[in-house]
């Protein structure tokens, strides 16, 4: 399958790029972006001068989007409805209303729309949800996480409300995934506690949230960008707990990792799950044969934000 990158920033430099390349089953065909000169620093067989260029071009497949998030919208779009499968970075949207238009196109288009959620794709992750899913650790009670990092960010979208900033939209729906994940879909959701600490630019730099998921299921989490934290993600349930030991359990890259399940540890060896993600997203485009996030987690997630956003 041959890749088309739109944007050419650090995610699309330091991990998209090098997976697309590294994939059994992918070519990274062409890039566009604002910098033709980062875009070549990708190695795609082609530069477009610009993105309109790239999604005419009838030989790509696949487009990766790694806009802002404000440019998610009209991409995604753009890209459907040229013909193209599209993987998108995460969050999809702004909001669920902006998630429903996306799913609607690629329904209408019939292409793949996916959210670059790569830590679904890791082994470890999804090994966590198949012990979920047996019942080994009786009924989940509580789920605890933390994404947090102290970052001195400047003239970055992240700090901009009207381009989708803030912590509780870009890692907090990490955290919000694995509820989703873990919980059978988080089909109902009641806030019980909403901490948040707003920047000067109005985005939360800290949102802490306490929720019910499904009535039996206690969620906390904290997302932030001035705390200095190491990951966390604690599921607790009526039997044991399982508890991420070696590697963070929402962004463990390139390294080994293991589970704690009670008393027991599992392992895991040095994954890319980029890589992971890129040859799955191609064989489920070409074949049908990949597993990919169902988007309608993706759906179920912005709903969550929107939900906690609102409280």
């Amino acid at each position: 399958m041959k890749w088309g990158f739109l944007g050419a920033g650090w995610i699309a430099n330091r991990a998209m790029g090098p997976a697309v390349h590294a994939a059994k089953n992918t070519q990274l065909f062409g890039v566009a972006s604002r910098d033709a000169a980062r875009s070549a620093k990708l190695e795609p067989q082609k530069v477009f001068d610009s993105y309109h260029q790239l999604l005419d071009d009838p030989q790509i497949d696949v487009v990766y989007i790694s806009l802002a998030n404000h440019q998610h919208l009209e991409w995604v779009t753009r890209s459907l409805e040229a013909g193209k499968h599209v993987v998108c970075e995460k969050p999809l949207g702004l909001n669920a209303s902006e998630v429903e238009k996306m799913i609607s196109c690629s329904q209408r288009c019939n292409r793949l729309l996916v959210e670059a959620v790569w830590s679904r794709w890791h082994p470890r992750f999804k090994r966590l949800v198949e012990i979920v899913a047996s019942g080994e650790i009786g009924q989940i009670t509580k789920i605890d996480s933390v994404f947090a990092f102290k970052s001195e960010m400047t003239e970055n979208y992240r700090l901009d409300p009207a381009m989708g900033g803030g912590a509780l939209l870009d890692i907090g729906c990490y955290q919000s995934n694995a509820w989703v994940a873990l919980t059978n879909g988080a089909k109902s959701m009641s806030i019980k506690a909403v901490d948040r600490n707003l920047g000067p630019t109005k985005i939360d730099l800290t949102t802490k949230v306490e929720v019910l998921i499904n009535d039996q299921v206690v969620a906390q989490s904290l997302s932030s960008f001035e705390q200095n934290l190491p990951q966390q993600l604690i599921i607790s349930g009526t039997n044991l707990s399982i508890t991420s030991e070696t590697g963070e359990p929402f962004s463990s890259w390139r390294e080994p990792s293991s589970l704690r399940i009670g008393d027991r540890l599992e392992h895991f060896d040095s994954v890319d799950a980029f890589v992971e993600m890129t040859e799955q997203v191609s064989e489920q485009a070409i074949s049908k044969s990949g597993w990919v996030m169902p988007i309608s987690d993706s759906l179920r997630v912005a709903q969550i934000l929107d939900q906690i956003s609102a409280s």
